[in-house]
């Protein structure tokens, strides 16, 4: 028996997927026929039924999956394949609290209030209103939310709870909220990024190094489905590529003792002095570089006083 409720994936012969809450009196309607909803109650999950136009079609349980697909959406949201890494790197999970900003549409919004269940807590924010209302109409839809807050804030402002286990930007200039993270977050919370151009990656990096932060990955997950036919294996003609790039680090003491005594390579040992440069600090054991730059100016000083 299928509860009234329930969000039911109907399946048809040509393989279209259709998503409706099962409520009782509302029928299913298509150009395969209807479905009463006391036909489809009667069934179990995984069953197979038949139209008033004698159609069959399949009765499935609506997965965390299936929701994402049926997100009504004004906005782009975070692809599923994104969506189980983010939660997988937070920690998202029972009592947890986890903060994101930007919730847009609120497709991860859904993916971090079903694993965070209804022991976790996730506080989410955006600046536009509109965004915040939609967010809560999909999180109604799909069934979970109850364990979410949305507050209409500019993060600019702040964030609306502090000492959150882990937290998630998705907005278009993170760097400028680092400060407002690290205050918003316990300490040595992990924290996560979307960002759709390496510009603002490079960016965000700059950001990060110059704060309390450790253990970057800067990543992006494709997905290259293959056709399921046994004697025939092989790959899709079209696959689920690059949709944005995804930042993760965790909130972190760092220390010049600790950084200077990791064993580094020819390569990281130029990419930590570049590092270092942009900080304004000196390699361990390397010239003084402000006092460096002045002596030279000092030697061209003279020479040019010599030759007048």
């Amino acid at each position: 028996m299928i509860p009234y409720g329930s969000l039911v994936v109907y399946v048809t012969p040509k393989g279209k997927r259709y998503i409706k809450r099962l409520e009782e009196g509302q029928d299913w309607h298509s150009n395969d026929g209807t479905l009463p909803a006391a036909q489809v109650a009667a069934l179990d999950f995984g069953a197979e039924t038949r139209t008033t136009l004698d159609v069959p079609i399949r009765v499935q349980e609506a997965t965390l999956f299936d929701r994402l697909q049926g997100v009504k959406r004004q906005t782009q949201i975070i692809y599923a394949k994104d969506i189980a890494y983010i939660c997988l790197r937070l920690g998202a999970g029972p009592s947890r609290t986890i903060i994101e900003a930007g919730c847009g549409s609120g497709g991860l919004t859904v993916g971090f209030s079903w694993f965070c269940g209804p022991t976790g807590k996730v506080v989410s924010h955006d600046a536009r209103e509109e965004f915040v209302r939609l967010a809560r109409r999909n999180l109604d839809w799909a069934g979970v939310g109850g364990n979410v807050e949305l507050h209409h804030r500019d993060v600019a402002e702040g964030f609306a709870v502090s000492g959150a286990d882990a937290l998630f930007l998705d907005v278009r200039t993170p760097w400028e909220y680092l400060d407002q993270a690290v205050r918003a977050v316990r300490p040595g919370a992990c924290m996560g990024f979307l960002l759709p151009t390496v510009d603002q990656v490079s960016k965000l990096l700059l950001g990060l190094e110059r704060g309390p932060f450790a253990e970057l990955e800067v990543c992006e997950i494709l997905i290259r489905r293959w056709k399921p036919v046994a004697d025939r294996l092989r790959p899709e003609d079209r696959m689920t590529a690059h949709t944005g790039f995804l930042v993760f680090c965790r909130q972190q003491e760092r220390s010049e003792d600790f950084e200077s005594r990791r064993p580094l390579g020819t390569r990281e040992r130029k990419q930590e002095a570049a590092r270092l440069a942009r900080l304004g600090l000196a390699a361990p054991g390397a010239p003084d570089t402000a006092d460096g730059a002045n002596g030279v100016e000092a030697d061209k000083a003279g020479t040019d006083g010599d030759e007048a």
